[in-house]
């Protein structure tokens, strides 16, 4: 009986992973402090400076490092172990928040070295957060991954619910320098449970990639998979219109509300409160509703909650508005990023991530600014009602954007493999490599086949190959004949190591569809150097 499959329960909690749990909740309290930071920090601000600008920056600040060390972070995570990564970037981060307390105390800040502390802050989680969520697939078996970053959103929303309202405790019993003395401490359990976490480490069979190419490669990768691409523009689209709702509370608390540091906690809490429900419920949503309907339904929601703090004149009314943006701000980015990973192999997935956290809060940092503009020249209500207006036009573009990706889709290595058959191997690894494939198709049988084909040029450029052709004989109709081009031997090596099983399948229908005796013939020819044969003897390593 114990030989039988794990009980559905185990094998769909995320929670059931020891090593999930415990780094999860280190994160949730590094969290955290990172809201007790943020409360602190925009606090600090308003008694800094009266321009609503330099106000609304202080989460733009946060943000602006996620769009432009995102990607960088994540071709990291894909190159190294991750988990050192997420060690040093968390480390960081801890001597960051460090340096802004003791500044704060001294009495030393400007809003401008405020603005540069926030921003040294927000890069140490830039370069962490494509590690840890790529990582997360590591520690929780696929089935149970949708609800692995439910559950990351619903940790940060949980410390969101309660650290506000911490931070403003803190804050106006303290000081903004005990907010950030807070954070800094709060670092300390992330980098414990890092420390516990015992990664496998992979056996590499191939040099890594140089950094500027592990870059293209991930960016080649996003360009061509349609269902992490149209991700992308959705991403920053909602970023860009949503973003303005947090940007502009504390103007909302000071102007509105005449209310103190423990107020704003207290809407930032509501708004937390409302992800965390909707977090919660994302799983028995999701088997209700597909991404798409999910995505538009809870943008919708975000834009009822917008609307509402617009218009609020009483506490309890902005308190309940806040619950609904806080809702719909979690499930809408929650389906984005399910997109990204659901549609990502191992390889890549950190790049991946790092693309779409580019775009999200790229989108969420020009976003605040332009809530601190628009609040600048025509007041906070008309500035969150502008931004409501664009929210729906956002909703409507997506019938343009559709979300194309699949839940299913078997991203494992293909395992089937074979052997490369050849009497020589390259003098030199840079050597580049031509693939010639050739097929005979009943043409009959054409259209199928070249729908089938436009698929494969897809996958061969996004796992490496730099050109395709697909070539029909004049002579026999019949006889089709494809051609790749890669850099290098080595890069064909990769390129063969990052064929998914799915991938794999794609292409074994286009070889049920040839009518040649035997398997499709395949030829591969590598570029000799001028005046140098690459006739060289072949051994088990060349031809890996």
């Amino acid at each position: 009986m114990s030989d039988g499959p794990p009980a559905p329960a185990e094998s769909s909690s995320p929670l059931a992973s020891r090593t999930f749990r415990e780094i999860w909740a280190a994160n949730t309290l590094s969290n955290l402090g990172s809201l007790i930071q943020l409360v602190g920090a925009s606090w600090l601000m308003i008694s800094l400076t009266t321009s609503e600008q330099m106000i609304a920056l202080v989460q733009a600040s946060t943000a602006l490092p996620l769009m432009l060390l995102a990607l960088w972070g994540g071709t990291i995570a894909d190159r190294f172990d991750r988990r050192d990564v997420m060690m040093m970037a968390q480390a960081f981060t801890m001597i960051a928040s460090a340096a802004l307390a003791f500044c704060a105390w001294a009495g030393w800040l400007s809003p401008w070295s405020l603005l540069i502390f926030t921003f040294l802050i927000g890069c140490g989680g830039a370069m962490k957060t494509p590690a840890w969520q790529a990582a997360v697939g590591e520690m929780v078996p696929r089935a149970a991954l949708p609800s692995a970053i439910a559950l990351n959103s619903v940790g940060f929303n949980l410390a969101r619910s309660v650290g506000p309202a911490i931070g403003g405790l803190i804050v106006a019993a303290g000081g903004p320098a005990v907010a950030f003395v807070a954070n800094a401490l709060s670092n300390i359990g992330m980098l414990a449970a890092l420390r516990r976490w015992r990664r496998p480490r992979t056996t590499r069979t191939l040099p890594r990639e140089s950094f500027i190419a592990a870059i293209g490669a991930g960016i080649r990768y996003v360009a061509m998979a349609p269902a992490i691409l149209t991700v992308l523009p959705r991403a920053a689209l909602f970023g860009l219109t949503a973003s303005s709702v947090q940007a502009l509370l504390p103007l909302i608390v000071r102007d509105r509300m005449h209310g103190d540091a423990f107020t704003y906690g207290l809407l930032l809490g509501a708004f937390g409160l409302g992800a965390v429900a909707g977090g919660l419920g994302i799983g028995k949503l999701g088997r209700r509703w597909s991404p798409e309907q999910l995505s538009r339904i809870f943008s919708l929601v975000f834009v009822i909650g917008t609307v509402g703090i617009a218009l609020s004149p009483w506490l309890a009314m902005s308190l309940a508005a806040l619950a609904l943006s806080g809702a719909g701000w979690l499930v809408t980015f929650s389906t984005l990023n399910v997109t990204v990973q659901m549609n990502a192999p191992n390889w890549v997935l950190a790049r991946a991530l790092a693309l779409y956290q580019m775009a999200a809060f790229g989108g969420v940092a020009a976003g605040s600014w332009l809530g601190g503009f628009l609040a600048d020249h025509h007041g906070v209500r008309d500035a969150l009602l502008v931004s409501a207006a664009l929210q729906l036009g956002v909703i409507a573009l997506t019938r343009w954007l559709p979300l194309l990706g699949s839940n299913n889709l078997d991203l494992m290595p293909f395992s089937g493999r074979k052997p490369i058959e050849a009497e020589v191997a390259p003098a030199r690894q840079d050597s580049p490599v031509v693939l010639f494939t050739e097929f005979r198709i009943h043409v009959a049988d054409h259209p199928k086949f070249l729908a089938l084909m436009q698929e494969r040029r897809r996958i061969r450029g996004r796992n490496g190959a730099r050109r395709w052709q697909l070539l029909q004989d004049m002579r026999d109709p019949e006889i089709w004949v494809e051609t790749i081009h890669l850099r290098a031997w080595s890069d064909y090596l990769r390129h063969r190591e990052r064929i998914a099983e799915y991938e794999a399948q794609l292409f074994a229908q286009i070889r049920a569809l040839d009518r040649s005796d035997e398997a499709p013939r395949i030829r591969r020819f590598v570029v000799a150097p001028q005046g140098h044969s690459t006739e060289v003897p072949v051994t088990p390593t060349d031809l890996a």
